[in-house]
């Protein structure tokens, strides 16, 4: 703690100098509630992420049964919700399916669908059936960070990648500055999907959406990034923030708007 306390006194001065060039608009934690300050203004949308762990012999099953019951719900115009995207883990923890859904409106929005779904038989017999599959499953409210891209249906094949960050409690407002300069690094090759932080779950949890071609298109754009005058003072600041991080390699199921 003493090294790293005379490290960070003695790079003060430069690493100040250098945030006053770096950001676009620097917010101040002290003004508002953090969610406020990073989140998109002009939209009051609230998303929710699912990640459900499958028994392994159930996985076709699954998958099968998401495709015919989620898309009655996301298109039903009764229900202000939509989904954002559908896909199985690849690489990382195997046999899971992440959703990610977004809601028009916030949580009156959420309360809304929620209750709907409930006089819902079918959507109660789906959510019986599976059950019978789950080994797991957990979910997390997210608002999407005003500097990334709201997430839209693109056209594939793409490989998708959720890199999740668990930060250091009091970190976000730190992150949200810093990569309100990062992204533009990372958005020559149209790879950037969205960026969101949680509000209810896990909390002080990041996460970044990225769209690849394939794997080697994934490590050229990555690798390219360190190119870039800036990037690597980026990261060398960000990275201190983060108390652990996966990554996930995801493949859209047919019925993903993100394909």
């Amino acid at each position: 703690l003493l090294c790293r306390g005379l490290v960070s006194s003695a790079g003060r001065p430069r690493e100040d100098s250098w945030l006053k060039s770096l950001f676009v608009r620097k917010v101040d934690p002290r003004k508002d509630a953090h969610s406020n300050l990073l989140a998109k203004r002009e939209t009051s949308s609230l998303y929710k992420l699912q990640i459900h762990n499958v028994k392994p012999e159930c996985l076709d099953a699954y998958n099968k049964l998401c495709q015919e019951v989620l898309p009655k719900i996301h298109e039903e115009k009764h229900y202000p919700c939509a989904l954002v995207g559908t896909w199985n883990t690849w690489y990382g923890e195997q046999d899971q399916a992440v959703h990610l859904w977004r809601y028009e409106g916030g949580y009156p929005a959420l309360n809304e669908v929620m209750n709907k779904l409930r006089q819902n038989k079918e959507f109660t017999e789906f959510r019986k059936e599976r059950g019978n599959m789950l080994l797991s499953r957990k979910n997390q409210l997210l608002l999407e960070f005003s500097f990334w891209n709201e997430p839209v249906p693109r056209d594939g094949p793409n490989i998708y990648e959720l890199r999740s960050y668990q930060l250091r409690p009091g970190t976000m407002i730190e992150w949200g500055n810093y990569w309100a300069r990062a992204i533009r690094f990372r958005q020559d090759n149209n790879e950037a999907v969205g960026g969101f932080f949680s509000q209810i779950g896990q909390l002080y949890m990041v996460h970044h959406l990225w769209a690849y071609k394939d794997l080697q298109t994934r490590e050229d754009i990555r690798n390219a990034a360190w190119h870039k005058p800036g990037w690597d003072e980026l990261v060398y600041y960000t990275v201190p923030l983060i108390q652990e991080m996966e990554s996930r390699i995801m493949i859209p199921l047919k019925i993903s708007p993100l394909q």
